[in-house]
């Protein structure tokens, strides 16, 4: 079995139209997940501190950061003020 990057791989898979529409779908939960992950390793802070912060849980904070959930606008604004940040939104045309 031949090995390659992550990057070759990406590459090879966004060959496939499929792929691009689904990854394209995914962005801005990926994006929302790399963000909120940035910020709280910038902070050294731990999922539970942030969690106590935004009164919620750990488990909460973990599944925004693996994408796995779709909060809300309130929730994402705690969890920008328990970082000590603001939470941004925008549409892009």
């Amino acid at each position: 079995m031949k090995n390659i990057t992550l990057e070759q791989l990406e590459k090879e898979l966004l060959k496939d139209k499929k792929f691009r529409d689904a990854a394209a779908k995914l962005e801005p939960e990926y994006q929302l997940a790399r963000s909120l992950i940035a910020a709280r390793i910038k902070k050294r802070m731990t999922q539970s501190e942030i969690a106590k912060l935004a009164k919620t849980n750990q488990a909460s904070i973990s599944r925004l950061e693996t994408g796995s959930s779709k909060p809300s606008m309130s929730f994402l604004q705690r969890i920008a003020a328990a970082l000590g940040g603001k939470l941004m939104v925008r549409i892009e045309v």
